[in-house]
């Protein structure tokens, strides 16, 4: 008995021994869990909040050496490879100046940048404050911080007025935006009201994410010729942080900028941070031997010549926007010509990089490279074919990481795309005189390529298009037809981009039928016949949709209401003039061009090029669902059987804004090209069958509704996963 209790007493305190053994690791480990919990919120936060490095009494978070730029992190430098995208200052319905972006949207774009593996994003002035409030916020919350490269803008009109960079004038106007900018970055800023800047209370202190400056603009060759012609004695500057070696006139300005912002900043507030200034392949530090435009070659802006005093820390580095397609010697100068990639495919725009950071001794960042995937077109590469626009969004993702890829293997310091966002505002100089500039942003212009280089696209509808060319005629289930005739029904609607024509065709045979869509947008001109196909309309056609598998499907226009003839054969004399094309009702189409070059003369092969152009009435079959597989943004129409769906871009009916119903006047009447008021246009339909027609229809009216704002949504464009996956893989530490 006695035995029972001691050996019960025994596996009670052995119970209660394992009790407390258990005890003690259940809080070792709780212990061990919120220790990691600590050290992980730690680590988080110290790399949230972006370490500074101090030296002598300043501060700053980045720096660099002959090659590379570094960020101080986690309580050391390391080396960086910048990939980052630049972001604009509008969206649809809004100018820049107008400053409509507002902080959740900014918030939205950050994250959805630092998703793609961007390290930066580069500004180039000061955005409102909900930017820099955004930023402090999504920073403030995020694992990896996302840093910035600011920029300060110049006054162009200043520039237009004075055309010296000497001028007391511009430098203090300089030197005040440099000021207001480092307040605001310090969230220290309170700014007046001025039209078209930015204004408000800064009270967000970002300096911490803003790891270096880009002073100035893209500069005008005659802006700096003219500096450096009337000041021939000011060829030096000497600054506490700055200074100059065989410098120009314009080049002692820069550096001159330069110190100042690196002197009040210091002083202010103790930081510095990297600095450059904007310069692009017009005024580089090369020779272009075979360039034939002689402004891209008269002048150089060389940054060689500012150097920096042991005083400023972080160091000079060299940013240039360099695009594959212009000026004109990538596609002419032969050396580039010959180059060849080790793929053994002519690439002018790596022979060119290879060229340029030869010229310098300090890290050199192509702070602006893209392709835009616009249907418009401005510029080829002839060799590579790495355009100016006509370029689908996949092909968009595709060349800009080809090009990202050639700017790290050349030893570049990184690389920012252009651009984050399209920017419906935007022009272009081969169609900027075909719109009204004050309503540029009221619509989306796929001919103006200057409005599609962004990786987030915005598209008509408040959640999705109203349309998609496609083959899938569901979204077309509540329209009612236009035209019923017995072999052939037409359905029209519109947005801020296009007009839609579904046309339902009874037996139709791609093969062998043909389809012609007569538009009258006008009263002061149109054909009432179709000589090349001999077609008679009900009304005066002023261009016509052609289907025709055999010789190519496309929109034409009336000859007489050609814009592009009536601009370089009557005004320009730089192509032939053909009278008939001169005259109403001639029965003649042309086919839709943009010009792609005026005629140029190639100084070293001594050559004449005529005009060049390109002929963008053309249509492309395919399917414009970005939601689908085979999806292809330069899809114009698609075929499902009997069943054909078309959209055709506003600028191509001669419209100038769609959201005022404004077209082009009879420019030959006026002498120019003006806009005009309509209430609508006509579209009927005539089908043939082995060249004989089976319908020609009426031409019925079709009214849209005017609107003040644009409706839109976002949408990620390929080009940003095709990014998101080398910006992952390039440069990796």
């Amino acid at each position: 008995m006695l035995k029972d209790n001691y050996e019960s007493l025994d596996r009670r305190q052995a119970e209660r021994g394992r009790s407390k053994s258990l005890k003690k690791f259940m809080i070792f480990s709780i212990i061990i869990v919120l220790s990691f919990i600590l050290t992980f919120k730690y680590m988080f936060l110290i790399r949230n909040r972006a370490s500074l490095y101090r030296d002598g009494g300043v501060s700053y978070i980045s720096e660099v050496d002959d090659k590379s730029f570094y960020i101080y992190s986690y309580g050391r430098w390391q080396k960086s490879f910048i990939k980052g995208v630049n972001i604009g200052a509008a969206k649809p319905g809004a100018f820049p100046g107008d400053l409509a972006i507002t902080k959740e949207e900014y918030i939205r774009w950050f994250k959805q940048i630092a998703d793609m593996n961007a390290d930066a994003i580069r500004i180039y002035t000061i955005p409102k404050p909900e930017f820099y409030d955004a930023l402090y916020e999504y920073n403030k919350n995020a694992f990896k911080p996302l840093y910035v490269f600011q920029g300060v803008w110049i006054n162009e009109d200043d520039i237009s007025k004075y055309q010296n960079a000497q001028n007391n004038v511009i430098k203090s106007g300089f030197r005040k935006d440099i000021k207001d900018v480092i307040d605001v970055i310090h969230g220290n800023a309170k700014l007046s009201s001025r039209k078209g800047y930015a204004s408000g209370t800064y009270t967000k202190d970002v300096s911490p994410y803003v790891i270096g400056w880009i002073l100035g603009i893209e500069w005008n060759p005659h802006f700096v010729q003219n500096t450096n012609k009337i000041n021939e004695n000011i060829n030096s500057f000497n600054g506490k942080y700055l200074y100059t070696e065989n410098a120009s006139p314009f080049e002692a300005f820069l550096g001159e900028m330069g110190d100042y912002a690196v002197s009040y900043e210091t002083k202010k507030y103790g930081m510095q941070r990297p600095l450059s200034f904007t310069n692009w392949v017009t005024t580089d530090t090369l020779k272009h031997t075979n360039e034939p435009l002689e402004e891209e070659d008269m002048v150089e802006v060389n940054t060689e010549h500012i150097k920096k005093r042991n005083s400023f820390k972080p160091g000079l580095f060299a940013s240039y926007h360099i695009y594959p397609y212009y000026p004109d010697f990538m596609n002419y100068q032969q050396k580039y010509a010959d180059y060849k990639d080790k793929d053994g495919r002519v690439n002018t725009y790596r022979a060119y990089l290879k060229d340029l950071i030869k010229e310098h001794t300090v890290p050199v960042l192509v702070a602006e490279f893209g392709v835009p995937a616009s249907r418009g077109i401005t510029h080829e590469n002839i060799h590579t074919g790495f355009n100016q626009g006509h370029i689908d969004e996949k092909q968009q993702g595709e060349m800009d990481a080809s090009m990202l890829q050639n700017i790290f293997d050349e030893g570049y310091t990184g690389g920012l795309v252009f651009t984050w966002q399209d920017e419906w505002f935007k022009r272009t100089w081969n169609t900027m005189d075909l719109d009204i500039p004050d309503r540029r942003p009221y619509w989306s212009n796929s001919q103006t390529n200057e409005q599609e280089f962004g990786l987030l696209a915005f598209d008509p509808g408040k959640d999705k298009s109203i349309c998609y060319v496609d083959g899938d005629i569901s979204d077309w289930k509540n329209d009612k037809s236009l035209v019923a005739d017995s072999n052939m029904k037409l359905y029209v609607k519109s947005d801020e981009k296009y007009l839609y024509v579904r046309a339902d065709i009874k037996d139709f045979d791609f093969e062998k039928d043909k389809l012609f869509l007569p538009i009258d947008i006008t009263p002061n001109s149109g054909n009432f016949k179709y000589n090349q196909y001999n077609l008679d309309f009900k009304r005066n056609a002023d261009m016509v949709i052609v289907l025709d598998k055999e010789k190519g499907s496309k929109i034409v226009t009336d000859s007489y209401y050609d814009v592009f003839y009536y601009t370089y054969a009557n005004k320009l004399n730089m192509i032939d003039r053909n009278m008939n094309y001169e005259k109403k009702d001639s029965g003649i189409f042309n086919p839709i061009y943009l010009c792609l070059n005026r005629p140029l003369y190639l100084p070293e092969d001594k050559k004449l090029l005529p005009l060049q152009k390109y002929e963008t009435g053309k249509f492309t079959l395919g399917d414009a669902n970005p939601e689908h597989k085979n999806y292809n943004s330069l899809t114009d129409y698609s075929i499902n059987n009997n069943t054909i769906e078309i959209r055709i871009p506003w600028q191509l009916l001669n419209v100038m804004d769609p959201s005022t119903k404004m077209i082009m006047d009879d420019f030959y009447r006026i002498k120019e090209i003006k806009p005009m008021k309509i209430q609508g246009l006509y579209i009927g339909g005539i089908l043939t069958k082995n060249n004989t027609v089976i319908e020609n229809s009426n031409m019925e009216f079709y009214n849209w509704e005017e609107w003040d704002m644009p409706t839109y949504h976002e949408r990620l464009k390929p080009s940003y996963y095709i990014l998101k996956e080398i910006f992952k893989s390039i440069g990796s530490n």
